[in-house]
């Protein structure tokens, strides 16, 4: 299957069992790698999110899958 790149996009998602939320980050092959690590560095420094994995396509596509930990908030009242 071949995957095409038309813009960047970010998509979210959460995994229940493991407790973790996932965003990946897809950057089109017209973006500079530059701007790709200034984008992956502004969501590791103000969102907490840290770098799983990461695929360079064959068309100079990228896609980063970053997580965080998810933190439950028990009720004291």
């Amino acid at each position: 299957m071949k995957e095409h790149f038309l813009s960047s996009s970010v998509q979210r998602e959460r995994d229940y069992a493991r407790q973790y939320e996932y965003l990946v980050l897809t950057v089109s092959p017209e973006d500079s790698l530059p701007e790709a690590r200034r984008r992956l560095v502004e969501h590791s420094e103000y969102g907490k999110w840290e770098l799983e994995r990461s695929i360079l396509y064959v068309g100079g596509g990228r896609r980063f899958w970053l997580r965080r930990k998810v933190i439950q908030v028990q009720r004291t009242v």
